[in-house]
């Protein structure tokens, strides 16, 4: 039998980096809570979703008002701190795409008569951070900014196929169950061959959508929504052809190359 020759100062300096992760990744449980759905959350909601007793929960809370990653709010609970917010908006601001793809957003509303909709990815999906409203028509599909779009969405599918860390998107759907996630492995190699995605996740509201890459791959996606009885699915719609060719235009201002492009060459 040998013997460990570990100190015991490097044995609790061990452990002490173990602890430390574990509140580094607690925080991010947290944090990831908050959504324009769950703008605000209590201790017990906390400990309630994350499976923390509630003193536990609580002194979290307490310590991310302390750090300004929180603040309490008018009725007891916790809401997003100036400095998350800040940093929010600083991070934001470094996307370039987010100050380039106002006005393609706004031509593209007009040219199809429908809500445009920019996502960036986040910790585990897209999540909206622009959209532009189309006001002149009698129904009008209103996204929510800072919305976090689940995996089965048109906008996820194109994420899903040209994220660089394609091991990060695996890890993604090996979470769901059997059927699913055939299904949407399904759908992601039917994206990587044809370059862009429509899908139908909220009843009755169909999403079309294209990739945007800057120069270290794909930055964002840009999409339409409509209802359904106005907007089509189909390859052949007219209304895709204008989505791709935003997303192409925006792809070119960024410096990125449009891979789906390559598709068009291998085609002639």
């Amino acid at each position: 039998m040998t013997k460990s020759t570990r100190s015991p100062d490097a044995a609790r300096a061990e452990r002490g980096d173990q602890a430390d992760i574990q509140a580094v990744s607690r925080v991010s449980q947290i944090l990831s809570l908050f959504d324009p759905a769950t703008p605000e959350v209590t201790a017990s909601e906390v400990a309630e979703r994350l499976s923390l007793n509630r003193t536990t929960a609580y002194r979290y809370c307490t310590s991310l008002v302390a750090a300004g990653l929180l603040e309490r709010s008018p009725e007891g609970g916790y809401v997003p701190g100036g400095l998350l917010l800040q940093l929010g908006a600083f991070a934001i601001g470094r996307r370039r795409v987010v100050n380039l793809a106002p006005r393609h957003m706004q031509a593209l509303s007009r040219a199809t008569q429908t809500s445009v909709v920019l996502s960036l990815w986040g910790l585990t999906g897209p999540v909206v951070s622009r959209v532009e409203e189309n006001v002149s028509t009698v129904v009008i599909v209103s996204v929510r900014v800072g919305s976090h779009l689940p995996l089965d969405t048109a906008q996820s599918k194109i994420f899903l196929a040209y994220h660089v860390d394609q091991l990060s998107m695996e890890r993604l759907t090996a979470n769901l169950p059997g059927p699913a996630r055939d299904e949407l492995r399904a759908d992601v190699e039917r994206v990587r061959a044809v370059g862009h995605c429509s899908a139908m996740s909220t009843p009755g509201v169909v999403a079309v959508a294209a990739p945007v890459f800057d120069e270290y791959g794909i930055c964002a996606t840009i999409a339409i929504v409509g209802p359904d009885n106005t907007l089509s699915m189909s390859d052949e719609a007219p209304e895709l052809r204008v989505v791709v060719d935003t997303a192409r235009e925006l792809t070119r201002e960024l410096g990125g190359h449009y891979r789906p492009d390559d598709l068009d060459q291998r085609a002639v």
